[in-house]
C-alpha cells in the first residue's frame, strides 16, 4: 500500500486518539501498513496497557542515523466551535482541516508516507521512526519508548521532533513541571478564625509566592534571551477548596505549571518551593494543629531542549533546510527527553504552532510539501 502524506494524513486523522482515550487502533494501521512494506515494528505499552508507543527501524541496524518523532495523541475538542468534522481531514483553500492535522500528525503523516522512498534509498545509516502517546498530558510515553528503542538497538545519533515550527530549525524549548499542591488545614467556626487553618489562606500565600518569583524572573530577565517571555513562569491555573463560607477551608488545591529556562531546572524549583513551604509555612499551620499538612504531587516533569554548541542535529538539519536563523520557542515536546538520553536532538516540522489546540485546526498543504522535500533530500543525506 503506497498513500500520499494526504492520504496517509486522512487515515491518522479519522483516528480518534485524544489522550485520555486508547491510541491502540492507530498504532496498529501504522504497524500492518509498515509490515507490508516489510518493516519491523516494537510497541511500548503503557503501564495500563491501553496505549503504545511505536517504534522502528529502516535501513542499516547499526548505530547512528536519525530518530523522526511525532506524538499520535491530540488534545480534546470538546466545548470547541468546529465548522467541519475534527476527525475527518477537509481540504478547503489550500488548507487541510481536521484535529492534530498541525499537532503533529501532519509530520508522522508525512513521514509514513516516504516509508517505500526510505526502502528504496540504500541507506548506509538508518531512520529510526518513534511515535508516542500521551505527549499532550505531559510527555510521558516518550521516555519508555526511548529507553526502549537504546537497549532493542540500534542507537540512534540524532533525533528530529516534528513538533510544528514551519520547518524552521528550533535548538531549545523551556522545560515545564506540573505540580499539584494539596493542603490539608484545620476547620473551625469562621468567628473562631484564629483558632483554625484555612487551607485556602495557605493556598493564596503560596500562588503569592510563585507569582512573586515570576516578578523576581521577569525584572532580571536578559534582553538578549530567544525566549517569549524570556525568564521562568510560574503560573497557578486550577484551585478547589472550602466547604461553606463560615467555617475555614479544611482542604484545598491548586495545579501550578512552572516553565523553566534552560539553564535552570524544574527539579531546583521544586526543591525552592518545597523548602519555603517547610521552613516558612507549615509550622505556624503546626503550631495550631500538628495534623496540618501541605503535600506536592509531580504530575509531569519534562526537561527542557538545550541549545547544543555545535550540535549534530542542529548542523545536520540545518544543511539540508538551509534555514540559518537562530529560534526557540516556550512549548515543551519530546526533545529534551531524547536529548536527555544523549541523542543530539532539534525540532523541525510542518505546519504552525498557532494552530495547535485550536479549533478549526489546519495545516497549509505547502507545509506538508516542503516536508516532503525535506524528507526526501534527507534519505539522499543518508544514502
Amino acid at each position: 500500500m503506497k498513500l500520499t502524506p494526504r492520504e496517509m494524513l486522512e487515515r491518522l486523522v479519522a483516528f480518534d486518539t485524544v489522550s485520555h482515550k486508547s491510541n491502540l487502533d492507530l498504532i496498529a494501521f501504522v504497524e500492518d501498513y509498515l509490515a507490508e512494506h516489510g518493516v519491523e515494528t516494537r510497541r511500548v505499552y503503557n503501564d495500563d496497557g491501553d496505549k503504545a508507543a511505536l517504534h522502528a527501524v529502516i535501513g542499516p541496524k547499526v548505530d547512528g542515523g536519525v530518530v523522526l518523532s511525532a506524538h499520535t495523541d491530540v488534545v480534546p475538542v470538546a466545548g470547541q466551535n468546529w465548522d467541519t468534522d475534527p476527525f475527518r481531514l477537509t481540504e478547503k483553500d489550500g488548507r487541510l482541516y481536521g484535529r492534530g492535522s498541525a499537532d503533529m500528525k501532519g509530520f508522522a503523516a508525512t513521514v509514513l508516507a516516504h516509508v517505500p522512498h526510505f526502502l528504496a534509498s540504500d541507506l548506509k545509516q538508518p531512520i529510526h521512526i518513534a511515535l508516542s502517546y500521551d505527549e499532550e498530558v505531559g510527555c510521558l510515553g516518550a521516555p519508555r519508548m526511548i529507553e526502549d528503542m537504546i537497549s532493542s538497538g540500534p542507537r540512534p545519533a540524532t533525533a528530529i521532533v516534528g513538533e510544528p515550527s514551519l520547518m524552521k530549525t528550533v535548538t531549545g524549548h523551556k522545560g515545564v513541571t506540573v505540580l499539584k499542591t494539596r493542603i490539608k488545614g484545620f476547620p473551625v467556626h469562621s468567628s473562631k478564625l484564629d483558632q483554625g487553618v484555612s487551607a485556602i489562606s495557605v493556598a493564596a500565600r503560596l500562588i503569592s509566592w510563585l507569582d512573586g518569583k515570576t516578578a523576581e524572573n521577569k525584572a532580571k530577565a536578559s534582553p538578549d534571551c530567544l525566549f517569549d517571555p524570556p525568564y521562568t513562569t510560574l503560573h497557578s491555573g486550577m484551585i478547589s477548596g472550602g466547604s461553606a463560607h463560615n467555617i475555614t477551608a479544611e482542604h484545598c488545591e491548586f495545579v501550578t505549571d512552572i516553565r523553566t529556562l534552560p539553564e535552570e531546572t524544574c527539579e531546583d524549583w521544586h526543591a525552592r518551593y518545597k523548602n519555603f513551604i517547610t521552613t516558612e509555612v507549615l509550622p505556624a499551620m503546626r503550631a495550631v494543629s500538628p495534623d496540618c499538612q501541605v503535600n506536592i504531587d509531580v504530575a509531569a516533569n519534562v526537561p527542557a531542549l538545550k541549545p547544543e554548541q555545535n550540535g549534530a542535529a542542529e548542523q545536520f538539519v540545518r544543511s539540508i533546510t538551509g534555514d540559518n536563523s537562530e529560534n526557540a520557542v516556550v512549548f515543551a515536546t519530546e526533545g529534551g527527553q531524547f536529548q536527555a538520553a544523549s541523542i543530539s536532538t532539534v525540532v523541525c516540522g510542518p505546519g504552525s504552532i498557532l494552530q495547535a489546540h485550536q479549533a478549526n485546526e489546519y495545516i497549509e498543504i505547502t507545509e506538508i510539501e516542503k516536508c516532503s522535500r525535506f524528507l526526501m533530500k534527507l534519505a539522499g543525506r543518508l544514502a
